[in-house]
């Protein structure tokens, strides 16, 4: 029946601020029931709040936001044993009567067990429809795994029927009781792929970028897909980019371990990592290793938290159009508020969305937070002055390499200038992922019991920094030692024993923590006692990574540095959450310049004091030829 409408809005014009739009197809005039998905969530600036409907002649039309269902009974069922054979049995669980369900439960199976299942459901107990076809049900107390629920297409059932797959493992006994759960039972998770990108990694780490389709998405855990089979046992954890005193730092959202079983062909796996919301738009994966090869991400999934669904009611059977992206706009109040207690989403016609628009959800939002360039400041008291790749405007993220590091080392000096020598403020961000720099191993040099290598760093006065190094050794137990030879001797940084005792698996890298470093070279000395020299297969700096977040204005800019300055004070900092909403384009820069010295850059000042230089000179030799003239009379 059709519910009433309780109010009447003339045409209204929707502001023009909201960046994102979207078809939705009603079913026949009446009360329609729409499902938000994740293309509205994360197209909305506001929790929705943002959103309104038009119909065909641009009238808004009043909706309701319905909470999901919270929760619901669940029905006991009377146990059925099933004749068994020779590859299956189970059990059909009766529920007295006809019940709208989507979720089976079982109590009092005996652990440890690990089985396949197919379950079936009907309302007639003579006409079967298949609900699971491959499912798998488990209980491990041993590895700490244990999923007794099935999840299935909603229906109304009176019995379901679940058959195990006895063909690799012994049968089980009947369980003690099963529950089906009843009408307003909390819906399935709602499962989104997301995209991921490996990033370099320190050894015996894995690191992946998980970018989101949009920012503030109630997101609340993810599951990954592990590649490869057998068991699995490592631990993982979420981070994301926030604002930090007046800069961005990791911060910890959630942490898990995976683990996987091996039963003959079948698997028990918990690969889900809870979380807390995220507000920004990019996510950082981090999987510790141990001393197992680097984890193969097959697939994420991002597990949404319930969403509500949308009510509202047509006169047509037109087309209705979604807007939203309006951070501005507060949320409505409509008449049609009343009815919330009595709406169903099974009473209303199932409302499709359609086509989206082609503006990208929060674009105009980050063109309005650009400042702009700032005050006039003169590079002349820069050391280096480096040009940054120009891009497409928009918000970017430099990555500073060593020499920057090397030569800034407060990182308070750093400025980015245009051409007109203004300033592009910034924020800067400390990363959670080290950058990673290949060392060349200069030539062994064995005057006694000891191996001698030379290593030559990119750069001098680089801050504190982790050497790895790799061998293609399986038994050994070395004494490594790391020292730099200075002007009053030999200084020593790091030390450590190297130790492996497995032929059949590689021996794992060895990590040597080094203090900040004065010169360019480094002497590794590897104590060989009475055994063949070490074969070492690679040498690796790890250094802070650090990047520059800032808006790539339309001309070149140039990254100033190598000057005592405070750290600058952007405004900027205060929209730092807003800056997060939307991936940053990274950039690099290109090779670094030898130390000019001070006068590299010669500005107003510089030109100024020059010429004064000049006609100093001038005069001198002038008042010289003119004193020489005198003598002369």
């Amino acid at each position: 029946m059709r519910l009433p409408a309780l109010c009447l809005l003339a045409a209204l014009p929707l502001l023009g601020a909201a960046a994102w739009q979207r078809q939705v197809l009603p079913g026949p005039p009446g009360p329609q029931c729409l499902q938000v998905d994740l293309e509205l969530l994360a197209a909305s600036r506001a929790g929705l709040a943002d959103l309104r409907l038009r119909d065909e002649a641009g009238r808004e039309l009043p909706y309701v936001l319905v909470p999901p269902r919270s929760g619901a009974d669940w029905v006991r069922a009377r146990l059925l044993p099933l004749p068994a054979d020779r590859t299956s049995s189970g059990v059909e669980l009766d529920l007295g009567r006809t019940v709208r369900t989507a979720r089976l439960r079982l109590d009092g199976l005996r652990p440890p067990f690990l089985k396949r299942y197919r379950l079936e459901g009907s309302g007639d107990r003579r006409h079967w429809s298949g609900l699971v076809a491959r499912g798998t049900l488990f209980d491990l107390p041993a590895e700490g795994l244990r999923l007794l629920t099935a999840d299935f297409p909603e229906g109304e059932y009176r019995y379901l029927r679940l058959v195990w797959d006895d063909r690799s493992s012994a049968p089980l006994a009947a369980p003690r009781g099963g529950w089906a759960q009843g009408p307003g039972g909390a819906p399935a998770p709602v499962l989104v792929p997301l995209a991921f990108e490996p990033e370099p990694a320190e050894p015996g780490v894995s690191r992946f970028a998980l970018p989101l389709p949009g920012p503030g998405l109630p997101v609340r855990a993810l599951v990954l897909d592990v590649a490869g089979a057998g068991p699995l046992l490592r631990t993982a954890s979420v981070t994301e980019p926030r604002l930090q005193g007046a800069g961005l730092a990791p911060r910890l959202l959630g942490e898990a371990g995976l683990r996987r079983a091996q039963r003959n062909d079948v698997s028990a796996t918990d690969l889900r990592i809870p979380l807390d919301a995220p507000e920004g738009s990019e996510l950082d994966l981090r999987v510790l290793d141990g001393n197992n090869p680097p984890l193969v991400l097959a697939g994420v999934q991002a597990e949404l938290a319930p969403q509500p669904w949308i009510y509202f009611e047509t006169a047509g059977p037109g087309p209705v159009t979604a807007l939203c992206g309006d951070r501005g706009l507060a949320p409505p109040h409509y008449d049609l508020e009343a009815l919330r207690d009595r709406l169903d989403p099974a009473g209303g016609a199932a409302a499709r969305w359609g086509p989206a628009s082609p503006v990208p959800p929060g674009s105009a939002d980050l063109a309005r937070l650009d400042p702009g360039p700032g005050p006039v400041l003169e590079p002349t008291g820069f050391r280096f002055r480096r040009p940054v790749p120009q891009g497409p405007p928009g918000l970017a993220a430099l990555v500073l390499d060593p020499h920057v590091l090397a030569h800034s080392p407060r990182l308070a000096d750093l400025r980015l200038l245009d051409r007109e020598r203004r300033q592009i403020p910034y924020l800067l961000e400390q990363r959670d992922a080290p950058l990673g720099l290949d060392l060349a191993l200069g030539p062994a040099r064995v005057p006694g019991p000891a191996s001698s290598y030379s290593l030559v760093l990119p750069q001098a006065g680089l801050p504190p920094a982790r050497l790895v190094l790799e061998t293609s050794a399986r038994v050994f137990s070395r004494r490594v030692l790391v020292r730099e030879d200075t002007a009053t001797g030999a200084l020593e940084l790091a030390a450590g024993t190297w130790t492996h005792q497995d032929p059949e698996t590689p021996a794992q890298p060895l990590e040597l923590l080094l203090p900040p470093l004065a010169g360019a070279r480094l002497v590794l000395e590897v104590a060989e006692g009475d055994n063949q020299p070490l074969p070492l297969k690679a040498a690796r700096l790890l250094l802070p990574g650090w990047r520059i977040r800032y808006f790539q204005p339309a001309g070149p800019v140039d990254l100033c540095y190598g000057q005592d300055l405070p750290a600058p004070q952007y405004d900027l900092a205060l929209l730092a959450g807003r800056l997060l909403e939307a991936p940053a384009r990274e950039v690099s820069l290109g090779a670094a310049a030898a130390d000019p010295g001070p006068e590299r850059a010669l500005g107003p000042t510089g030109l100024y004091w020059t010429a004064l230089g000049v006609a100093v000179a001038g005069l001198l030799v002038l008042l010289g030829r003119l004193l020489k003239q005198s003598g002369s009379a």
